[in-house]
């Protein structure tokens, strides 16, 4: 009997490894651990030992210490468990990795090991090897020291955690196809509505289901229960059948004086007029919609089931129902739509008729429970009007409000997205203010670490600005004259615009025809042909947008290497003399500037809009200017953005003046903002707005040259070396 336990005891173990095992569980038997560790240790060893290998398994021993020192008994007697969950989804390698992820959250962060173990489970299946590491980093690096937000992380309470748990499903998600997805639906549709995840914290219903209204559509994270390849498939029929409200939803209904079953119903009868309408013109769409439904006529005769049998009834005309209620709302819809399908008003009808039916055929529905089917269709929020008092809303409906007021977002991909009114979405530019009246943008920012945007995650605030002396102001506005004149011809002499054609050259770069064919029909009738037959393509003017962003920051105040003034002074008057030199020229320009006190606090503050002049005012608000907090510039540069968009010039360009060094008091990685600005460069790119970066040479680290490239960005220590700058601006937009 003993030697039959001795056996097992070893099982898994090649001979070679079985006297290393015996010292390994050896050690956590004697440590004073306490027998629950040990037992944990002893029992999982073997089962370890098969899935990852006898050396991991012996190895774990290190783990389990450590965790058993730092973060309790408790927690360390849950490594096994946790570490026999891993190996059945990663191989031997991750493994290892898994296993100094847990040793350095005990080193770290000891309150945090606990609900990592206790996750386990739930996140090796929802995520990659790679992702789980990232999604440790991601909840060390996050905190801040904060334990209580530590520990949240770790227990997935926190948004964050749930939204990067879900959202990197190892089979398939949102994050993976969202990009995909807008392209699909503007083929489908022609629309580009930002697409956005449902928030973590919203009812169950949301997070199941897809929505849209204000603009925007909102998606699950993931579809639970579905493999890759159909999940792909299912997202793909949610934004075509949201897509088809866009285009045949004309009005919204008025939800006054109905109850939840008949809005439900209502919104049925719609979805199948809003499909029938769609698959006339794209065929594809019937079939790509009838594979999800899945309702079988054998099913229990509840409200609930009855209405999944009733979509795939009046989706598929070759299924066929025993149920009275389902025929006969196959039947009013099949004679309603033969009539008249453009008629948005037969689906309140159908829906008001089969409702009372259902009442009378006393069924219960229980709007809280109620969830959509089959799963591609939207919550249906986004089609009703609940009136202007929301609180006359039925109550079991009242949650699901949420959906029809979707902001326009930025994707996780960083990339620009309109809605219908052409704005940009690449932040939320929704008319919100804050408790000063100011108005606010959100913005995504990416974060090295996991390799991923963190959504909405920084808050800008367009501040007033102050107004600085009269006397400086003055100054501004006339200092340097004979600079401001080479400026200007600099930039007379500039062409920056789209090329155009010069006809009637003697030599070029291609045929002008008309002059060919003229010198042709010259030559046949005995007369002497003009020789300019050629022609080539010349910039002849500017066409040309700039914004000038101005660095703000505390770390402005230093002096500039050989000089006596501040890194602000000099911003202050090199911004003059070129905006003095653009406006001469009457090049269209505008003037901000900004800094920050933490990601909820960037301050924007607009000196000259490109609609208004750079009068004494302008000069004011730009002598005003104090160096204060930090400098996040990343927010600021995607902000400043929205307003070169709006400008309609061949090249729009986006000139940075900082000393170059990103920084916030709520960052201690030095390179966490630096890559942010760099990843925020690259959008405007691929936007076609040119970046460049003026940095005043100053005791601060510059990182110009790793967020503007070796050719985005040069460094001056005087302001003499203006004329030289231009030239460096112009070479980056000519070639």
């Amino acid at each position: 009997m003993q030697e039959a336990a001795t056996l097992n005891a070893f099982e898994g173990f090649p001979p070679e490894w079985r006297e290393r095992w015996s010292a390994a569980h050896g050690r956590i038997d004697h440590a004073g651990y306490g027998d629950l560790v040990a037992s944990a240790y002893r029992r999982a060893g073997p089962s370890l030992a098969m899935h990852a290998g006898p050396a991991f398994a012996v190895e774990l021993a290190s783990a389990i210490s450590m965790v058993a020192i730092r973060s309790g008994r408790l927690a360390a007697s849950l490594v096994p468990q946790a570490a026999l969950l891993a190996a059945r989804r990663f191989d031997a390698t991750a493994m290892r990795a898994w296993a100094a992820a847990v040793e350095d959250v005990a080193r770290r962060a000891p309150e945090a090991a606990l609900p990592l173990l206790e996750n386990t489970g739930r996140l090796v299946t929802a995520l990659h090897a790679a992702d789980f590491i990232a999604f440790v980093r991601m909840g060390l690096h996050l905190s801040g020291g904060n334990v209580d937000r530590r520990r949240a992380f770790f227990a997935l309470e926190s948004g964050e955690a749930i939204r990067l748990v879900e959202g990197r499903s190892a089979d398939g998600g949102l994050a993976e196809w969202r990009h995909g997805l807008g392209l699909y639906l503007s083929a489908l549709w022609g629309i580009a509505p930002p697409i956005a995840e449902a928030p973590p914290d919203a009812p169950e219903q949301m997070r199941r289901r897809p929505g849209f209204g204000g603009g925007g559509v909102r998606l699950p994270a993931v579809f639970a229960g579905f493999e890759a390849d159909e999940a792909k498939l299912l997202y793909r029929a949610a934004v075509a059948h949201i897509g088809a409200h866009h285009r045949f939803t004309r009005t919204k209904f008025a939800a006054v004086g109905l109850k939840p079953l008949q809005i439900a119903l209502v919104s049925l009868v719609e979805d199948a007029r809003i499909e029938t309408l769609a698959a006339r013109t794209m065929p594809g769409l019937a079939s790509l919609w009838r594979r999800f439904h899945v309702a079988r006529p054998d099913g229990p005769p509840i409200a609930i089931a009855l209405m999944a049998r009733l979509s795939r009834a009046l989706a598929q005309p070759d299924y066929a129902d025993p149920h009275g209620w389902v025929e006969k709302g196959r039947t009013l819809f099949a004679e309603a739509i033969a009539d008249n399908i453009g008629d948005q008003q037969l689906s309140r009808r159908i829906g008001g008729l089969l409702g009372n039916d259902i009442g009378q055929m006393r069924l219960q529905f229980d709007a809280k429970a109620y969830i959509v089917q089959p799963a591609y269709r939207d919550d249906s929020m986004g089609i009703w009007d609940f009136d202007a008092d929301e609180s006359q809303a039925p109550i079991e409906i009242e949650a699901m409000l949420e959906g029809a007021r979707i902001e326009q977002h930025a994707g996780d991909d960083g990339r620009r997205e309109e809605g219908d009114d052409g704005e940009t979405a690449t932040g939320r530019l929704s008319e919100a203010r804050d408790d000063d009246g100011l108005l606010v943008a959100r913005y995504p920012e990416y974060d090295h670490v996991i390799g991923r945007y963190r959504p909405d995650w920084c808050r800008v605030r367009e501040m007033p600005g102050q107004i600085g002396s009269a006397r400086s102001a003055t100054a501004l506005s006339e200092v340097r004259s004979d600079l401001v004149d080479r400026l200007s011809a600099l930039i007379r002499a500039s062409r920056i615009s789209r090329q155009q054609r010069v006809r009637g050259q003697t030599e070029g770069e291609f045929l002008d025809m008309d002059a060919s064919i003229a010198a042709m029909i010259a030559r046949r009738t005995g007369e002497v042909p003009d020789t300019r037959i050629y022609g080539r393509y010349e910039r002849r003017s500017r066409d040309m947008s700039v914004l000038v962003l101005i660095d703000a920051s505390r770390s402005t105040a230093e002096s500039v290497h050989g000089s006596e003034s501040s890194v602000l002074e000099m911003e202050r008057l090199s911004t003059a003399l070129l905006g003095r030199a653009m406006s001469a020229v009457g090049d269209p320009f505008a003037i901000a500037a900004f800094c920050s006190n933490g990601r909820e606090d960037v301050r924007y503050t607009r000196i000259k809009d490109f609609s208004h002049s750079l009068d004494g005012f302008a000069f004011a608000r730009l002598a005003g200017i104090a160096g204060e907090y930090s400098t996040r510039l990343g927010a600021v540069i995607r902000h400043a953005a929205n307003d070169l968009r709006r400008q309609r010039s061949h090249r729009r360009l986006l000139l940075i003046v900082t000393d170059g060094e990103p920084s916030d008091v709520d960052v201690d990685d030095r390179h966490y903002l630096v890559e942010d600005a760099r990843m925020a460069v690259h959008e405007l790119g691929r936007d076609g707005i040119d970046t460049f970066c003026v940095a005043l040479d100053s005791e601060a680290e510059s990182y110009a040259s790793r967020i503007f490239g070796p050719r985005g960005a040069i460094s001056i220590n005087s302001i003499d070396r203006l004329d030289k700058l231009l030239p460096a601006v112009y070479m980056k937009l000519r070639s």
